[in-house]
């Protein structure tokens, strides 16, 4: 991940001009990881990211985990919790977390985590997300 496809996607296309330019690595099994400093073009309210932003940033993580696992999947649910406001500028570290699956008639649905921290480790947002397999 990414492949051949993803090159344009908004949050990690390595084609794409106005990409986020994310690089999530691999730290464990079920963990990925990625850094991004917003700048001031991210901004929503003067000097803080645009909230829909942060959700990406978060469901990128998300995404990537899964993956990385050789699942191709989409977004069907993502909730977030805004913890403390992300100010431009400010180092982010994003985890993402894969936390399982369950088979359905219908579709996989798979099961992931994300958080946003802050340089100094304070948490600024997290996220939970269900995933449905796409169709190939």
């Amino acid at each position: 991940m990414p492949d051949v496809d993803d090159q344009m996607c908004f949050a990690c296309g390595e084609e794409n001009p106005i990409s986020l330019a994310l690089k999530f690595e691999k730290i464990t099994k079920n963990r990925v990881r990625a850094e991004f400093i917003p700048g001031e073009y991210h901004q929503g309210y003067n000097g803080i990211i645009h909230g829909g932003l942060t959700a990406t940033l978060l469901d990128e993580a998300m995404a990537y985990v899964i993956g990385f696992k050789g699942i191709k999947a989409f977004t069907a649910e993502l909730n977030i919790r805004y913890r403390k406001a992300i100010e431009i500028g400010e180092k982010l570290e994003i985890i993402g977390e894969y936390k399982g699956s369950k088979e359905s008639s219908i579709a996989n649905v798979y099961y992931a985590q994300a958080e946003i921290f802050a340089e100094d480790g304070n948490l600024k947002a997290q996220a939970e997300a269900k995933f449905i397999e796409a169709d190939n």
